[in-house]
């Protein structure tokens, strides 16, 4: 590869995503012309045109496209290792966004948010609360916190917690008035609250026995889309609610929910701490993960 054959490769991304060369060369301090010419010699060197222009815009031709779809993420991987190189040793800094479903705000964030922020006072924190499956490199987040088996492949998870089992609760007064089921088939004599997911479709409630995974539809009179809101509905007398166990266990011990059917209910990986795999950890994201896990454990 001859030396200036990425020569100007930043300015043709700065033309497309400014779709002006004179803005472009404004934010990368140069003149037009150098702008002009660098996006020219590019394009010479490629064999075809990059960029179409016009007397009132620029924009990507069908080839530009094609290459500013290969280019951009390798210019991201660059500069993103630049900025770990050069943040090495540095004290965290900076802002920290994590993106965290609701049911793991009081086990996962609550517990250790204040020693955490006191701990790193350069570092500000941004908690988005999302029960959705949220791309979190789209959404610009540092981290994310999942159950283990909703994280994509190509992230980087990291445990925060060890597996714990799924739980199927109700009220006292709720059994007093309805009885308990003894068999995971015996749900569809009972009145349970259903889950109605980011993809419009309610959760089946998952069982296991004899080596044997399956899910049954159930039914009942209430529908929601939030973990805290089923567990209320549960407290309330209103139905059985499936959910994770460590989430219930102060509403059980405090005698406001029981569990039944536990001999059927899998066991999920537990809550993890993911970002993508092709980014560096900042030093921020690292002492926020060292920290999570040494509280956590």
């Amino acid at each position: 590869m001859r030396r200036n054959d990425l020569d100007g490769l930043i300015a043709l991304l700065k033309v497309a995503e400014k779709r002006s060369f004179s803005a472009a060369a404004a934010d990368l301090g140069v003149t037009p012309s150098a702008i002009s010419q660098s996006v020219r010699a590019l394009e010479e060197r490629a064999g075809v045109a990059l960029l179409a222009r016009t007397t009132r815009d620029v924009a990507p031709t069908e080839a530009g496209r094609r290459f500013l779809e290969r280019a951009r993420p390798a210019v991201e991987d660059i500069f993103d290792a630049f900025r770990e190189a050069g943040s090495l040793g540095d004290r965290p800094s900076g802002l920290l966004r994590l993106n965290v479903p609701r049911v793991a705000m009081p086990s996962m964030i609550e517990p250790i948010l204040a020693d955490f922020c006191r701990t790193y006072p350069e570092v500000q924190v941004e908690i988005f609360i999302d029960d959705r499956l949220a791309n979190i490199v789209e959404g610009g987040f540092d981290a994310g916190i999942r159950i283990g088996e909703l994280i994509e492949a190509d992230m980087v998870a990291v445990p925060l917690t060890a597996p714990f089992k799924l739980a199927i609760v109700g009220s006292p007064d709720y059994f007093a008035r309805y009885g308990r089921p003894q068999r995971p088939e015996d749900l569809r004599d009972h009145r349970c609250i259903n889950f109605r997911q980011s993809s419009q479709a309610l959760y089946h409630w998952e069982f296991e026995e004899g080596g044997r995974d399956y899910a049954l539809a159930v039914d009942g009179q209430i529908t929601v889309n939030e973990g805290g809101v089923m567990i209320s509905a549960a407290v309330m007398g209103l139905g059985l609610a499936y959910v994770l166990a460590p989430v219930v266990e102060p509403l059980r011990e405090q005698g406001l929910l029981e569990s039944v059917l536990e001999p059927y209910l899998p066991e999920t990986p537990g809550f993890y701490l993911y970002f993508p795999s092709r980014h560096q950890v900042m030093p921020k994201l690292r002492a926020f993960i060292d920290f999570a896990k040494e509280r956590l454990k």
